[in-house]
C-alpha cells in the first residue's frame, strides 16, 4: 500500500488472474509500479488498496483459482507477453494479425512473448522493431491482463493456454513508414492510425478493450512530449 511495506506476495499459477487473487485477499490494484526480472522470473509490483471485508469474504467463497480443462491430457502453457501503446506525431502504431492466428485480419498492438533471459521491457522493444521497424522509447507500464482458454494453437495443437499481458505506453520519436521485418510470423501488416479515427479499425476484442480503457485518458505529458 502507498508508503508502506509489502502486504501481499503471490505467485501467479496457471490460469490465475492476478487481480482476482488480490481481490480474494481483500485488495484491489490501484496502479502498476514496476516490472522487473528476466523471463521466466518476472516480478510485477503494484500499489493496492483495501476492499471492504464483505467483498473479500465473497471472493473467497467463489474460490478464485485456476480453471481446469476437460482433460488432464491437454498440455498447459502459461505465456508472459508485453505489448505497447506506441504513439508518435503520426498517431497510434497498429499491427494486423496474420492467417497464422485465430484473429486473422483483425488489428492489435505490437508486442509478443518474452524469451528466456529477457525482461518485459526488452521484449516489447524487440517486438516493436520486428513487427513495425520502429524504435520505441518506453514511458511506463499501464496494465496487466490475464486471459485463459482451451483451444487450438497456431501450430494446430490443442492446448490449455494462459496469457499474461503487460501493456506499456511508449513513444516513437522518429516515426517512419512501418515495415514488418518478421516475415511469415503472426504479423501481416503494420500502420500508423490517426488518434481521431482509431476506433474505425477492426481491432481484436482484447486490444480494443485495452485502448478504450487507456488511450483517451492519456495526456501530452504521458506521450513523452
Amino acid at each position: 500500500m502507498a508508503g508502506g511495506p509489502t502486504v501481499v506476495d503471490r505467485v501467479v499459477g496457471h490460469a490465475e488472474d492476478p487481480a482476482a487473487l488480490l481481490r480474494a485477499d481483500g485488495y484491489v490494484i490501484r496502479r502498476l509500479l514496476s516490472v522487473t526480472g528476466l523471463a521466466p522470473e518476472v516480478v510485477v509490483t503494484v500499489q493496492v488498496g483495501r476492499r471492504s471485508e464483505w467483498t473479500a469474504r465473497l471472493a473467497r467463497r467463489r474460490r478464485v483459482g485456476p480453471a481446469r480443462p476437460d482433460s488432464d491430457q491437454i498440455p498447459r502453457r502459461q505465456r508472459v507477453a508485453a505489448y505497447a501503446i506506441g504513439l508518435s506525431e503520426r498517431g497510434l502504431l497498429a499491427t494486423q494479425f496474420s492467417d497464422r492466428t485465430a484473429a486473422a485480419g483483425l488489428w492489435g498492438l505490437p508486442g509478443g512473448g518474452l524469451v528466456t533471459g529477457e525482461s518485459a521491457a526488452q521484449a516489447v522493444v524487440r517486438e516493436v522493431a520486428e513487427e513495425t521497424d520502429q524504435s520505441i522509447r518506453l514511458i511506463r507500464v499501464l496494465d496487466l491482463r490475464s486471459d485463459h482458454w482451451v483451444g487450438q494453437s497456431p501450430a494446430g495443437l490443442c492446448e490449455d493456454f494462459h496469457a499474461l499481458r503487460l501493456i506499456y505506453l511508449g513513444r516513437v520519436d522518429h516515426p517512419t513508414r512501418p515495415v514488418v521485418n518478421d516475415v511469415g510470423g503472426t504479423t501481416a501488416a503494420a500502420v500508423w492510425v490517426s488518434l481521431g479515427h482509431w476506433r474505425q479499425l477492426p481491432w481484436s476484442a482484447g486490444h480494443r478493450a485495452i485502448l478504450g480503457q487507456h488511450l483517451d485518458r492519456l495526456s501530452p505529458a504521458d506521450w513523452g512530449r
